[in-house]
């Protein structure tokens, strides 16, 4: 099989860790990978020479990093020619998945997970074949004065751990381990070819447990 393609956009290094432990998971079904940082330069980057792809972009004040959009923009065609699955990381997916949230602020964060996925689509002009929301995580130790304010008030609005004294990480390791196994199960049985874009869109209900 060709290689896979992991680009990713990462802010303070969690989508970055996000990427690469996808990448693991995909080497250990003995599949070649590259992993490439959409920040970085992607020239002569041929996308459509790829089995698939999958798209890993974090969100900062509602919105996914503006790199990722970019590259989505410039290789759109290509896009559209191959398997593709989108990680949407956020703080908001971690509201999501916590348990011992009350149903209508689980409610509240997955219906912000969807607008902010929903916002990506609409600005890059592209609707990967299947969606997946990962919990991101607090990165407190990487942030500025300013930012780690905003995002301590943030954490606090979305029921997160405000403790600033070291990184909180909410990221389900396992859920992403499963959802990579069933796209690359889809993306092998139909060789190079791809995977037929049947319910593109998997945004967990608020609750689902994981």
């Amino acid at each position: 099989m060709k290689p896979v393609l992991i680009a990713f956009a990462s802010r303070e290094g969690q989508t970055r860790r996000i990427a690469e432990h996808v990448a693991t998971a995909v080497r250990a079904r003995g599949d070649r990978v590259d992993v490439v940082d959409v920040a970085s330069t992607t020239e002569g980057l041929d996308v459509g020479s790829y089995a698939a792809v999958v798209l890993a972009a974090s969100v900062h004040l509602g919105k996914h990093e503006r790199e990722m959009i970019a590259f989505v923009q410039t290789h759109r065609g290509a896009l559209e020619r191959v398997p593709t699955a989108f990680l949407s990381v956020s703080l908001s997916e971690a509201g999501v998945e916590d348990a011992t949230a009350p149903f209508e602020k689980r409610s509240r964060a997955a219906i912000d997970v969807k607008k902010m996925v929903d916002d990506f689509c609409a600005a890059a002009g592209f609707h990967p074949d299947r969606i997946w929301p990962v919990a991101g995580a607090l990165m407190y130790s990487e942030y500025g004065v300013v930012t780690r304010l905003v995002m301590r008030m943030i954490a606090k609005r979305q029921g997160a751990s405000t403790d600033t004294s070291h990184d909180q990480e909410y990221t389900d390791w396992r859920a992403l381990d499963r959802f990579v196994g069933a796209v690359m199960a889809e993306v092998e049985a139909s060789g190079s070819h791809g995977v037929a874009a049947s319910d593109p869109v998997a945004v967990a209900p608020p609750s689902h447990a994981r």
